[in-house]
């Protein structure tokens, strides 16, 4: 009996580190995406003279955006197209995902309208400040990042994740008659 209850804890150690593991990769990847939108708008404001220094939002958008990542997983409803070609997983949960998030950040500024005692309306009404077209535009640029994302997931899903590692990071061996 404390074999097994020693297995399951190790086995929950594994599973938690793999998960924190996840969110990390997932965090860092989307932080140097939103980070070069981030730095692409200071530019394009820079040549009309108006200041941005709006740079720690690119991480902790990447932190809550890697969270509500790792919650759908947890859902499992992004499993739906797995059976089929990668290229449809991949599109179905880049789009799916793109408006998971948007949901979360709808929800959460409802949310911080009714907890600052503004009401449905307060919430509403921080939403409506954001702007249809930013809002438009936020989702189509995650979106795309999320096309190579998913991407080599689908690919580490498929050929295994050591393998897909072993590719990018372990030397390989020239194959003959090929040149660069």
């Amino acid at each position: 009996m404390e074999a097994t209850e020693e297995k399951k804890s190790s086995s929950l150690k594994e599973r938690a580190l793999e998960e924190l593991k996840a969110y990390w990769v997932i965090t860092l990847y989307l932080w140097l995406f939103l980070g070069s939108f981030t730095i692409y708008r200071r530019l394009i404001l820079a040549e009309t003279g108006v200041p941005y220094l709006h740079y720690g939002i690119a991480l902790v958008e990447a932190l809550v955006i890697a969270k509500v990542v790792l919650i759908g997983r947890v859902f499992g409803f992004s499993k739906r197209f797995d059976h089929l070609p990668l290229i449809l997983p991949v599109l179905y949960k880049s789009l799916l995902f793109a408006l998971l998030v948007l949901l979360f950040g709808l929800l959460e500024k409802t949310i911080d309208g009714l907890i600052h005692h503004e009401g449905l309306t307060g919430g509403l009404q921080k939403i409506a400040e954001v702007g249809r077209y930013e809002i438009g535009a936020r989702t189509l640029m995650l979106t795309v990042a999320f096309v190579p994302f998913f991407a080599f997931s689908e690919v580490a899903r498929t050929i295994g994740q050591r393998e897909l590692s072993a590719l990018f990071f372990s030397k390989r061996s020239a194959q003959p008659g090929v040149t660069s």
